[in-house]
Parts: structure tokens; sequence; C-alpha cells
């Protein structure tokens, strides 16, 4: 059974929209003002990185104990 490298797999930015259950172009806004993910331009189409989608995630929490 292969496993997957989590830094290797691509996301759409509608992939990311339906990870975190809001609208596309809220994932665009946030890639414009440099809030969301870091992704990556391959000509006019953006791509995110699964690692870095889930180190963004780790990096939303507030309050609260871990």
């Amino acid at each position: 059974m292969e496993t997957i490298d989590a830094g290797r797999v691509w996301l759409t930015r509608q992939d990311v929209a339906d990870r975190f259950g809001v609208p596309v172009t809220t994932v665009a806004q946030w890639a414009y003002l440099g809030k969301g993910p870091r992704f990556a331009k391959f000509g006019k189409y953006a791509r995110y990185l699964l690692a870095d989608v889930l180190a963004w995630e780790d990096e939303q929490f507030v309050g609260g104990v871990a």
C-alpha cells in the first residue's frame, strides 16, 4: 500500500474551499490579502500543498488549552 506524502499533494482553490467549508472566492481573497495558506502559481492557476494547508490550519487555533 502506497503512503501519501502530504508535502507533494497539490490542492486546487476549490479543494481548499471545500476543506474549510467556505466559498472559493474567500480562499482567493485570502490569497490576495496574504492571509491564507501559502500557495504556488502555475500559469494562472493557484495550487496549495496539502502540507502547507495543514500547517496553516494548525496556526489558526486561538484561546483554550491544546
